[in-house]
């Protein structure tokens, strides 16, 4: 279950964030969550929820937002959404393709007090 190193990164990262800049309390914390992250949002949620027990991010809301995957082709030059691993280009249907976006896991946002 890496979703609880995930979530655990996560708190760290936004309790450090938060006191930096002299606040106590992370309120809420809103994550970008790729299609070809391979993270549950579900999973993730639950691993969050029990790993901020005792921290700054102890009850935060936590908030989750999807980015497509897309990846350059390298047959038809063109940037294309994926929709699954091992896709074939829509575009041209080639497979020489590199992900550009969409396989990781990112704070966009955090709401402190």
């Amino acid at each position: 279950m890496h979703e609880m190193s995930l979530a655990m990164a996560a708190i760290d990262l936004a309790a450090e964030q938060a006191t930096q800049r002299g606040f106590t309390k992370v309120t809420a914390l809103w994550l970008e969550v790729g299609s070809f992250s391979c993270v549950d949002p579900d999973t993730i949620a639950f691993c969050f929820e029990a790993a901020a027990k005792g921290t700054a991010v102890e009850g935060a809301q936590l908030h989750f937002q999807h980015q497509a995957a897309e990846a350059w082709c390298y047959d038809c030059n063109k940037t294309v959404t994926l929709t699954e691993r091992g896709q074939a280009c829509p575009e041209c249907g080639g497979y020489k393709l590199r992900v550009a976006q969409g396989d990781s896991l990112r704070i966009t946002d955090i709401e402190v007090s």
